[in-house]
């Protein structure tokens, strides 16, 4: 991969925003490299993740609100990750129209081993920092997500 030099009009912008930006950008890409080591996208992995969870089965509206995702989105996720065989939806029985999606023995499989991989490429950024460097990075972070005004997209 090709090393970037910043360019000049980026350097000036060295500000709060486009440093919390290019930190997004450069760990979004090392999950997003290692997750397609798996055949599946960051996304897809978020899925698994909440269809693996010991939660109460979900339709797949109630899945979407959940994980921030709008219906067309997840449901590209959803066909992806059936075809692959990761997860089934299951028709409910007293409203046809309405699908809870499953995670597979092969999803849970996927799941666990691809949540290892990315735990690993955290690990990896976490090492440039001492665990009390870690907690303060990690309670500013919390603060400025769990700010005020609503949410506005997705886990990712």
């Amino acid at each position: 991969m090709e090393v970037q030099q910043p360019i000049a009009a980026c350097v000036e912008k060295w500000d709060f925003n486009w440093l919390l930006h290019r930190a997004a950008q450069r760990v979004g890409a090392a999950f997003a490299d290692e997750i397609t080591k798996f055949g599946i996208s960051l996304r897809g992995q978020l899925v698994l993740n909440a269809l693996a969870s010991d939660e109460a089965a979900r339709t797949q509206l109630k899945l979407g609100a959940m994980l921030g995702l709008d219906k067309t989105t997840l449901m590209s996720e959803l066909d992806k990750l059936e075809r692959a065989g990761l997860v089934m939806r299951v028709p409910d029985p007293s409203d046809r129209r309405v699908r809870t999606p499953v995670i597979t023995d092969k999803g849970r499989e996927l799941q666990q081993q691809a949540g290892a991989a990315l735990a690993e490429v955290e690990r990896g950024f976490r090492t440039r920092f001492t665990d009390q460097e870690m907690a303060v990075i990690r309670k500013a972070l919390g603060d400025l997500a769990n700010g005020e005004g609503p949410m506005h997209g997705s886990c990712i």
